[in-house]
C-alpha cells in the first residue's frame, strides 16, 4: 500500500515557497497487537463513550471542555478551535539555521520524510537540501500536526529532505533532581582504562539492520506455536453486532537573491509565552 501524506504544504524560506508533502519515516507494521477478550463469553471488550446517569452518547454531542475549577469547565465547540488559523497548518517556514550538531538528542520527537510534490517542485527542493549540506546546517520552523504546533528541524538525508519534530523547552524536565544523589567523586583510574579499553574493542560503525526485536520475535515464535496447537482455546467474535461510526515555484534566482537582500542579520522573533 502507498505512503498517505500526512501534512501537504508550503515549505518556505524567505521568498521562495516549495510545494511539499510529509510522510512518516517510521512504521508500525511489524508490531504485534492483542484485542481484549471478555473469556466467558469470548466477546471483545468494547469502549464506549458514555456519561454517569445517561449511558451511551452520541459522539456528535461531544464538544471540549477546558478546566477552570474544580469541576467547572469552558466549553468548546470543534468549529471553534478549528477558526483559530495559524500560518503553520500550510506553511513551513525556515526562520533560522544552526549547526547541525548543536541541538541536543534529547529534544528530537519523531523522524518524517519530507518530499516536493510534483517535478516543478524539485529544483527548488534541491537546493535547498543542498545549501543545508554545504554549510553543515539545519533548519528550524514550525508546523501543525494532529492539532498540535511542533518545533521541526530540516536536514538532509539521502537524496532528500528529513524533518524531525522537535520537544519544546517546557516539554523536558529538569535533569537536575534526577541526577542530584549521584556522588561527585573521583573514579577509579584503573576501572576507568579497562572501561574505556572495553568500549574500544566493541566500537564500530552503527548499523541499525544488524539488531532485531528479540521480544518481538519470540512472541511471533510462541503465536506461531499455539495456532499449531489444536488444544489452544479458540472464540469466533464474528457475531458481535457492533457499528462505528501546486501551485509553479517562483523564479528561484530572483528569488533567493532578493531573500538575501531583504533578509536582516537578526535572530528570528519568539513567542510570547
Amino acid at each position: 500500500m502507498a505512503a498517505r501524506a500526512l501534512w501537504k504544504g508550503q515549505l518556505r524560506l524567505s521568498l521562495v515557497s516549495i510545494p511539499v508533502e510529509l510522510f512518516s519515516a517510521t512504521r508500525r507494521a511489524s508490531k504485534i497487537s492483542f484485542r481484549q477478550i471478555h473469556q466467558p463469553s469470548g466477546k471483545r471488550v468494547r469502549y464506549e463513550k458514555t456519561v454517569a446517569g445517561i449511558g451511551p452518547i452520541d459522539t456528535d454531542d461531544i464538544v471540549k471542555g477546558y478546566e477552570v475549577g474544580d469541576d467547572e469547565y469552558i466549553l468548546l465547540d470543534p468549529d471553534e478551535i478549528d477558526a483559530v488559523k495559524l500560518e503553520t497548518k500550510k506553511t513551513l517556514e525556515l526562520v533560522q539555521f544552526v549547526g547541525a550538531c548543536e541541538i541536543s538528542p534529547i529534544y528530537f520527537d519523531k523522524p518524517y520524510y519530507l518530499v516536493p510534490t510534483d517535478d516543478l517542485a524539485e529544483d527548488a527542493y534541491r537546493v535547498v537540501r543542498d545549501a543545508l549540506r554545504a554549510s553543515d546546517k539545519v533548519g528550524i520552523g514550525q508546523i501543525i500536526l494532529r492539532g498540535k504546533e511542533y518545533l521541526a528541524a530540516i536536514r538532509p538525508c539521502g537524496d532528500g529532505l528529513l524533518l524531525e519534530t522537535l520537544h519544546y523547552a517546557d516539554e523536558l524536565r529538569d535533569a537536575e533532581p534526577m541526577f542530584n544523589e549521584i556522588k561527585d567523586a573521583k573514579t577509579d583510574k584503573e576501572l576507568l582504562e579497562v572501561a574505556t579499553t572495553l568500549i574500544d574493542r566493541k566500537t564500530a560503525p552503527f548499523d541499525a539492520a544488524s539488531y532485531s526485536d528479540s521480544y518481538a520475535e519470540a512472541l511471533r515464535d510462541l503465536l506461531e506455536a499455539k495456532q499449531k496447537n489444536k488444544k489452544t482455546p479458540r472464540v469466533s467474535t464474528s457475531d458481535d453486532s457492533w457499528g462505528g461510526k501546486g501551485e509553479n515555484v517562483v523564479d528561484l534566482m530572483a528569488a533567493l537573491k532578493e531573500s538575501v537582500k531583504t533578509t536582516e542579520k537578526k535572530k528570528p522573533k519568539r513567542k510570547a509565552s
